[in-house]
């Protein structure tokens, strides 16, 4: 059974870094680990290998390590008791030439090694005795099957190989078109079936995954709904291990009870719109009847349950949820921060690689750099936010998985509050369904700041000197009402090709209140090529050494300037006023 972990590809010096992205190809979800200092353009960097493998293997991640075998096995030595448990391990050849599953025979470590494989037009170099003889693996079945009693296998299996032969009972073309000595008189038993059954020693059983669950809408809790759907299966003696998902229209997607208990049943929740269950539904079945119909086809066999909210259906054939209806919609707002990767969190490159597309103005899409690709991008002007926006929830209401892009924090002066005001001011019944998440990232103001010492140090506040969504006289009460409390200011927008008076009137105004020596951070391109950042005095601030891409900071009446001994100059602002 393969992991459900997003597999982890470690690198440990630049020239495996285009090896590790092929690997990738085929991998979605997985993540390029590399050495920090000898490698670039890597998702996560780490500067101990030991402890950031073992790291991962305890967290159940398949490591796919670009390293000689030996570096693996001394690493994870320590830590290897149990088979059952150990996700796959797999050494890589620096160049492609080689790989070698090591660990994980039950987490499905040869079928990951070959798929690999192929990516360099090898064969892996599988030693599992059972693989190799029968060319099947029967303790880490394809996905749509799970093995009822693995504790039996190593025994049956080792039958086999000493000469027993083995009779199938049901149908599952990965066993009848393998290499098993398969005999209708045969000692062994392997039986295929959706039924409860209590295995024996001399009997495997594989349940497939051919069971649809519907539900409706319900008004029932998530323990209350899991113990109705076990108890359905019980009465039918169905396995639950044969449940291939979870299946309800789209109107249900936003209750947290069906997601809930997908978890509990450890399979996928899927969803069907309204076009796709209209037939269904016209010729008289309930929501959930419809639902598991569709997720069975007109092969599948509906059962006669009397639950109204949920219904069961079984399909001839294993399901594979992923080409049925479609997954709830998410949509993820995220702050990359000022540019540089570095200053990106991790939780914004997890989503990053997982997303399936990427919106956002073209400058900020390209900050993502190595992280966006493979993904579908969507791509417009920087003044474009509404339509953005609504671009952004039409994609994610059809279940795909959306990344609005965003520098700095998307909450700042960005897309966040232009997805919550188009939810606001322009519902449609369709994004209803969507689950909505932002990801802080670092903002421009903390990035200015961090970059010369700590000008907002104390009480401060940010003000957009843009007058495109807000007239000049609203601008104007808030820098006087600023100045006058005495906060720092972070100013956005400072000038732009149409706006360049304004910075000056902004000038104007707070020497009325602060003394024209009073410090002044401009700070430029931060995080990116071309990096500049520099202190002026407030009376030196005029719109000609200023732009878009300039974030200024203005002192308080007790920011400071201190000339440090290597010539360079750092401000603060005393957390103490006296």
């Amino acid at each position: 059974m393969m992991s459900k972990v997003a597999p982890a590809v470690v690198v440990l010096g630049q020239n495996s870094v285009a090896v590790g992205r092929k690997i990738i190809s085929v991998l979605p979800g997985a993540t390029l680990y590399g050495l920090a200092g000898r490698t670039s353009e890597v998702d996560v960097s780490f500067s101990n290998f030991g402890e950031t493998v073992r790291d991962l293997f305890a967290q159940g991640s398949p490591v796919i390590g670009i390293c000689a075998a030996g570096i693996l096995i001394r690493t994870l030595a320590p830590m290897i008791s149990d088979k059952r448990q150990e996700p796959p391990v797999i050494a890589v050849a620096e160049d492609g030439s080689a790989v070698v599953p090591l660990l994980g025979g039950l987490s499905g470590v040869n079928d990951l090694a070959r798929r690999i494989a192929e990516v360099f037009d090898i064969k892996a170099a599988i030693t599992t005795t059972g693989d190799i003889r029968f060319r099947t693996a029967l303790l880490s079945p394809p996905a749509g099957y799970h093995l009822a009693n693995p504790d039996d296998a190593k025994k049956f299996i080792s039958d086999l190989l000493a000469g027993a032969q083995v009779k199938l009972e049901g149908t599952a073309p990965w066993l009848s078109e393998s290499q098993l000595p398969i005999a209708l008189n045969g000692e062994l038993t392997i039986k295929i079936s959706d039924r409860s059954i209590n295995p024996t020693p001399d009997c495997l059983v594989y349940h497939p995954k051919t069971i649809a669950i519907a539900i409706s809408e319900t008004s029932q809790s998530h323990d209350q709904l899991l113990a109705s759907i076990q108890q359905l299966l019980k009465d039918a003696e169905l396995a639950p291990a044969s449940v291939a998902g979870l299946f309800a229209p789209i109107a249900s997607a936003a209750y947290p009870a069906i997601h809930t208990v997908a978890e509990a049943l450890h399979v996928p929740a899927r969803f069907f719109t309204s076009n796709q269950l209209e037939s269904l539904l016209s010729q008289g079945y309930s929501p959930a009847q419809a639902a598991a119909i569709a997720a069975t086809g007109v092969s599948g066999e509906l059962m006669e349950v009397e639950a109204g909210e949920i219904a069961i259906a079984i399909s001839p054939q294993p399901i594979d949820p992923s080409c049925i209806g479609q997954p709830r919609g998410r949509l993820a707002v995220i702050g990359t921060g000022p540019g540089s990767q570095e200053w990106m969190s991790p939780e914004v490159k997890a989503i990053l690689k997982s997303a399936t597309d990427l919106v956002g103005y073209t400058t900020y899409l390209n900050l993502v750099g190595s992280l966006g690709e493979g993904k579908r991008r969507h791509d417009s002007d920087n003044r474009e936010e509404i339509s953005r926006a609504e671009l952004a929830l039409d994609l994610a209401a059809e279940g795909r998985y959306v990344a609005v892009v965003s520098s700095g924090d998307p909450g700042i002066y960005a897309m966040a509050t232009a997805i919550f005001e188009v939810l606001d001011y322009h519902a449609k019944p369709e994004w209803d369904s969507i689950d909505i998440h932002v990801a802080p990232g670092i903002s421009a103001m903390q990035a200015a700041a961090a970059s010369i010492g700590a000008p907002l140090g104390h009480d401060f506040c940010a003000i957009s000197l843009s007058d495109i969504l807000k007239p000049w006289s609203i601008i104007e009460e808030r820098i006087a009402a600023a100045a006058q409390a005495d906060f720092a200011i972070a100013f956005y927008n400072p000038v732009s090709k149409e706006r360049t008076w304004q910075l000056s009137a902004a000038r104007n105004i707070l020497l009325r209140y602060r003394t024209a020596d009073t410090p002044v951070v401009l700070a430029r391109n931060l995080g990116r090529p071309g990096q500049a950042v520099r202190v002026i005095t407030l009376e030196e601030l005029t719109p000609e050494i200023a732009d878009m891409r300039t974030m200024i900071l203005i002192g308080s009446s007790k920011t400071r300037k201190i000339q440090r001994p290597d010539g360079s100059v750092s401000v603060y602002t005393p957390r103490r006023y006296s």
